[in-house]
């Protein structure tokens, strides 16, 4: 990953200020990535107690609170009326569709696995903007969409160690595909707003439809155990809310493309977390597709893509 090689190089300069400059970049990166992939056997270990929709609003809601009291403390202005229409849009398929489809999809697929299919991500924004913003991938583009979507094919059909088509799978493909389509069409807002204002605003706005499910939430907290309810709110601090505020001081020192290289990463470790949290072990299939899947998303983030990378919005390649 180029910043990790970027701090080992600075570490042989005498310039302290700088060091400890790249380290802070470094441990923001990490955070970010530990935070993001906790979030898929979190929302595992949820599911115990919470139905996916009470486990996706209560997270929402928390995460929702935070960034509420956040923008209040730093007086951050309020959107444009005319941009309301497209943050609610962006709102709905970037935070209630994936949010509530990735709680559904894991009801049935386990936490590495998911967080495998979601790191189609890239691949999918990047399909999108050449279908809506005319951005054409080159060789390594469609080689790269072909090795995903064979590991992804793979993961699909091969859940449980045995072929067999999983619906669990497709939906956290949804979810991934609403994430996409935020992804591709927040990028003149992020100018003009900048990253934490706009994701506040959409986080806001995503909560706002996840509402209808708030019927029996209460119920569902009292009935839930201790264990289920404090992971959901960790979901609901942490990895719904903290990376997003280390991935913008990151991307301010080195730019946009560490992230996307970055949070690779995400899967590799959710797997490991996952393991050791719940004793998830992914099946050979599913580790096979996953690796698969990585490799051609990396094809074509680095170098399908006709937009530069420094211009793609900082965690364009994950989220938890």
């Amino acid at each position: 990953m180029n910043v990790f090689v970027s701090i080992l190089s600075y570490s042989y300069t005498n310039n302290e200020g700088v060091i400890l400059l790249q380290w802070k970049v470094f441990l923001a990166y990490a955070l970010a990535v530990i935070l993001w992939a906790s979030a898929f056997p979190g929302i595992r270990a949820g599911l115990e107690s919470y139905g996916p929709l009470h486990l996706a609003l209560l997270r929402m809601l928390i995460g929702a609170l935070g960034l509420l009291v956040f923008a209040i403390s730093v007086r951050m202005k309020l959107p444009d009326k005319k941009d309301l229409p497209i943050i609610f849009l962006l709102g709905f398929l970037g935070f209630s569709v994936y949010h509530t489809f990735l709680s559904i999809g894991e009801m049935t697929v386990d936490a590495g696995t998911a967080s495998l299919l979601v790191s189609t991500t890239p691949l999918l924004s990047a399909i999108l903007a050449g279908v809506f913003l005319k951005e054409k991938f080159n060789r390594w583009g469609w080689i790269g969409s072909f090795v995903a979507f064979s590991g992804v094919a793979l993961i699909t059909f091969g859940m449980g160690g045995e072929f067999r088509l999983e619906i669990g799978a497709l939906i956290i493909l949804l979810a991934a595909l609403g994430e996409s389509f935020y992804f591709v069409f927040q990028s003149s807002y992020l100018k003009k707003y900048g990253f934490l204002p706009f994701t506040t605003y959409t986080i806001l706005a995503g909560t706002l439809f996840m509402l209808i499910f708030s019927p029996g939430l209460w119920t569902a907290v009292q009935n839930a155990s201790i264990e289920s309810t404090i992971t959901v709110i960790y979901l609901g601090l942490l990895p719904t809310v903290v990376p997003y505020f280390a991935i913008a001081y990151a991307t301010s020192v080195n730019g946009a493309s560490e992230a996307t290289s970055t949070l690779y990463l995400t899967p590799v470790l959710s797997i490991i977390i996952a393991w050791i949290w719940l004793g998830e072990v992914p099946t050979v299939i599913s580790i096979i597709g996953g690796a698969l899947t990585l490799i051609g998303v990396s094809f074509t983030t680095i170098k399908g893509a006709k937009q530069d990378v420094e211009e793609r919005p900082p965690a364009y390649a994950e989220r938890g």
